[in-house]
């Protein structure tokens, strides 16, 4: 990640997905990279121009992996095991890669763990691949810092 100056901007099909550390497969897109400030709405007495908009935390959205649906479980078998005992929390990392294929963004996703798998839409009349949904929900999103 360069600081200043100016460059072409990357593509967004280049990316790589890491859960605990591990290549976790061919994604072929991820949504819910986003992080926002909530803020509470003040009205000060006297002051009618104008409402006060005070911070008043943060959020982020819950991150969703979809990728072709394969003889890999180990996305719907890290559900059932959130869902049947404790919480299987796992760091998530997501990396956008520059046109020679180094790392160029990335982002960190803390204590992650599934809360909904979908499987994929079957239809007689389609030749499109079977894909397979993961939605995840996090503690936190950071980037990641020195690549």
């Amino acid at each position: 990640m360069s600081s200043g100056g100016r460059g072409d901007p990357y593509l967004d099909y280049r990316f790589v997905v890491e859960i605990d550390s591990v290549i976790a497969g061919g994604f072929n897109e991820v949504t819910g990279l986003e992080r926002s400030v909530e803020t509470q709405e003040y009205d000060e007495g006297g002051v009618n121009g104008h409402t006060h908009q005070l911070w008043s935390g943060e959020s982020q959205s819950n991150l969703t992996l979809k990728r072709g649906l394969t003889d890999a479980d180990t996305l719907w078998k890290w559900l059932r095991r959130s869902a049947s005992g404790p919480v299987d929390r796992k760091t998530v990392m997501l990396f956008l890669l520059d046109s020679t294929g180094a790392l160029s963004w990335g982002w960190s996703f803390t204590n992650a763990y599934p809360v909904t798998w979908s499987g994929p839409s079957l239809s007689a009349d389609s030749a499109d691949v079977a894909i397979e949904e993961l939605e995840l929900t996090h503690t936190g999103v950071s980037t990641v810092e020195g690549l």
